[in-house]
């Protein structure tokens, strides 16, 4: 039944398929996503928001080596299915089973055991400043929900993470919900962004725009600067992300599989901090979830 989904035993099997085997497995993981959290409980609809992205996430970086921190931590279950836990995702939240978060336990992918607390960004500052205080060169990836982007602790992980001078990527997973709708002005702001006409022309024409840049003889952070005049309401001056230090870009379609790996093959290596703003559908394919 799923053709592609039991041949991934690790993030290495992911690279070797084409986009079209790698639009099959995100339906196959839907399914299977669907059918174990019928049966076991668990947390469907933001994991079915996820999938794409987590893809692509592994498509182009290495997280054998590179740093991937969660929060939310309930997101990761199309992670775990791709780094060699599908054998037992049957036991999902069960006695003896594998955890419904990141856990140290179960996998050297899982850096940290993380729920839901804002820590992402923070822990993975610490991270960055190990590796380079030890000298180890290795990207860094938080992934954060809209909700867990108002904590406390986000903001001070943000508010340290600007002073980075080197790379370092904030995904910010934004599906206009938490447990409930998202409350705040940050989570207003966001929202009034991304339903206004302007989310989709600007949509549009950074995904028209960014395969064409010349990055010959310029780092890529200068051809950002360059969309980042061009396209002021995409790549904005007054953004508060900009205001922290950020590099902000976005938003962009969380289920478009081939532009987030665009994306973040154009991102991977700037030598700046960059928030992604990514906006996916909790329950995607799944209509009653």
């Amino acid at each position: 039944m799923y053709r592609i989904l039991e041949t991934i035993r690790s993030p290495d099997d992911i690279r070797r398929l084409s986009l079209g085997e790698l639009t099959a497995l995100a339906a196959e993981i839907r399914q299977r996503i669907i059918e174990v959290v019928c049966c076991n409980g668990g947390h469907l609809a933001s994991n079915l928001g996820v999938v794409e992205l987590t893809l692509a996430l592994h498509r182009v970086f290495d997280f054998s080596r590179d740093r991937l921190l969660w929060d939310v931590g309930h997101q990761c279950y199309v992670h775990k299915l791709i780094t060699g836990r599908n054998a037992g995702f049957d036991g999902l939240r069960q006695t003896g089973g594998i955890s419904g978060f990141p856990s140290t336990r179960e996998s050297p992918y899982d850096l940290f055991d993380v729920g839901h607390a804002g820590t992402a960004i923070a822990t993975a500052v610490g991270l960055a400043r190990g590796d380079a205080a030890l000298g180890r060169k290795r990207r860094v990836v938080a992934l954060v929900g809209d909700a867990s982007i108002v904590n406390g602790v986000a903001f001070e992980g943000l508010n340290q993470a600007g002073t980075l001078k080197r790379q370092f990527l904030v995904v910010l997973n934004d599906n206009s919900m938490g447990i409930a709708r998202t409350q705040g002005a940050l989570a207003s702001h966001l929202a009034r962004f991304r339903v206004s006409s302007l989310y989709e022309e600007m949509k549009a024409k950074v995904k028209q725009a960014l395969p064409k840049v010349p990055l010959v003889g310029r780092s890529v952070f200068s051809a950002l600067d360059d969309l980042k005049n061009r396209f002021k309401a995409s790549v904005s001056p007054h953004q508060i992300f900009e205001q922290l230090g950020f590099v902000y870009v976005g938003p962009v379609d969380g289920h478009d599989l081939a532009h987030l790996i665009e994306m973040f093959e154009l991102l991977k290596d700037v030598n700046h901090p960059v928030l992604l703003h990514v906006h996916t559908q909790k329950g995607r394919g799944c209509d009653w979830a």
